[in-house]
């Protein structure tokens, strides 16, 4: 009796008829779903009707009802049961999950997006992290490279969700592994799995890896001089995680868990080549265009096709199997990488165009510094200097040369007499060697060299080198 006083009245209305939505109706709702049904096995995504055309469809036959009406009826007839999921249990080596995020972090000063190849271990939540400029498939692979050394050993399974280095095409409900990723796991001997559209819970150690790693690194810090700084401390701070105990793990580190599984791992073989390969033809300014970036070779070369090994930071070219040049790889797009020492020969024919080239701006500070404080305006004499380093010299005994030089007076400094001292310099240092009629030769004309030398700077140098033999 109490508790009838307290509770609120109660009013027994029974299940009342629909006035409006009537049995006719809803029929008429229903025949509208399933011609969506039908839309969407056709793969007519994009032309279902929303409860709103429904409506509309309603209202224009005459019937009076309310698009609340129509959407509660919708909503009740699609009605569906929340998807379950099933926990997963994991053998040690098994498998191994990867993924890309995206980082955003500040080198040299200014901000760019970066990409970080995040892997995780299904069996022990190991984690290791790698900074990329792009989402190339050199990247991809070298990732793979640099995880499985690390790691001492291959993952039995690797799982990857429909990104575009991994899929190629959708064939139906199958999906086309790129030849990239067919190369890699021929080469390891690994065997791999895709997960279904949108369900990134399909791996999610790896999501969650992304979303943790990210975190715990870059919400520290995000400013660094080089990708490979940014590198080295994203490394310490997956260390510092990966030997920290877990609950879930019976508070073993991920370290621990890792050892148990390396005695189930395939063998390593080497470290898989990471690079793409392409065959190019060079342009007029004697340069191979990838990615949108230009990269010089020598001059000769205009017109050739060339083959181009392309890794994640560096652009290797080669012509006739034999190296011709190597970059560090640009990572933005309508940039320029030129090495001065390639345009060597056009530059003899045109030596006026030295001076206002970006291969003279891009080269060694210390090559520009000679040339702003000697060989302003004599461009042609410069590009023999530089012919010379490239062939018989080094820039280090240049600059020795210079310096003697300057001491009498920069005037002094002049190809010709940079060459004469050096030349000096190297008989100096093999004046000890046992000498054969061919070194005594040698010998003689190094005199006849020392001996112009002492004229010119009345020094008395062969008188010496003679009193020492």
């Amino acid at each position: 009796m109490i508790q009838e006083l307290v509770e609120a009245p109660k009013y027994k209305v029974g299940v009342r008829r629909k006035r409006v939505m009537t049995k006719g109706i809803e029929q008429k709702v229903i025949a509208h779903l399933q011609e969506n049904e039908e839309k969407l096995k056709k793969g007519l995504k994009k032309q279902l009707k929303k409860p709103i055309d429904i409506f509309e469809a309603l209202e224009e036959e005459g019937i009076e009802i309310s698009y609340s009406t129509v959407l509660r009826t919708i909503r009740q007839l699609e009605k569906k049961s929340k998807e379950a999921f099933i926990k997963g249990s994991y053998y040690p080596g098994d498998i191994c999950e990867f993924d890309w995020g995206e980082v955003k972090v500040k080198i040299k000063g200014k901000w760019c997006k970066l990409q970080m190849a995040v892997f995780t271990s299904a069996y022990g939540n190991f984690r290791m992290a790698y900074l990329f400029s792009k989402q190339k498939m050199e990247c991809f692979q070298e990732a793979h490279a640099l995880f499985f050394q690390e790691v001492s050993g291959v993952y039995k399974t690797m799982v990857y969700d429909n990104m575009r280095v991994a899929v190629k095409r959708f064939v139906g409900t199958e999906k086309e592994p790129t030849e990239g990723l067919l190369k890699l796991s021929i080469y390891y001997g690994y065997s791999y799995r895709f997960c279904n559209v949108r369900k990134g819970n399909e791996k999610g150690h790896v999501e969650r890896s992304v979303e943790v790693v990210r975190r715990k690194a870059f919400a520290f810090r995000d400013t660094f001089e080089s990708i490979e700084e940014a590198n080295q401390y994203l490394y310490e701070v997956c260390e510092k995680r990966n030997r920290k105990p877990q609950p879930s793990h019976q508070n073993q580190t991920a370290v621990e868990c890792l050892k148990q599984e390396q005695e189930n791992f395939l063998s390593l073989p080497r470290p898989f080549d990471a690079a793409r390969v392409q065959n190019v033809r060079v342009d007029k300014y004697s340069t191979v265009v990838i990615d949108q970036s230009h990269y010089s070779v020598p001059d000769h070369l205009v017109g050739a096709i060339i083959k181009v090994k392309i890794y994640s930071n560096r652009i290797l070219c080669f012509y006739e199997e034999g190296k011709v040049a190597d970059h560090i790889r640009l990572t933005g797009c309508h940039e320029w990488s030129l090495q001065l020492e390639h345009y060597l020969e056009t530059l003899k024919k045109k030596p006026g165009a030295l001076a206002g080239s970006t291969a003279l701006q891009q080269a060694d500070k210390k090559i520009k510094t000679i040339y702003d404080t000697y060989y302003n305006n004599r461009a042609k004499e410069f590009v023999e200097l530089l012919q010379y380093i490239k062939e018989e010299s080094t820039l280090s005994e240049i600059e020795r040369s210079i310096k003697e030089l300057c001491r009498i007076h920069p005037s002094h400094v002049t190809t010709d007499k940079i060459k004469i001292l050096c030349a000096k310099n190297k008989n100096t240092a093999v004046s000890s060697v046992p000498k054969s009629k061919e070194t005594n030769d040698i010998t003689e004309h190094a005199k006849a060299n020392l001996k112009m030398y002492d004229e010119l700077f009345q020094t008395e140098s062969v008188g010496k080198e003679e009193a020492i033999a």
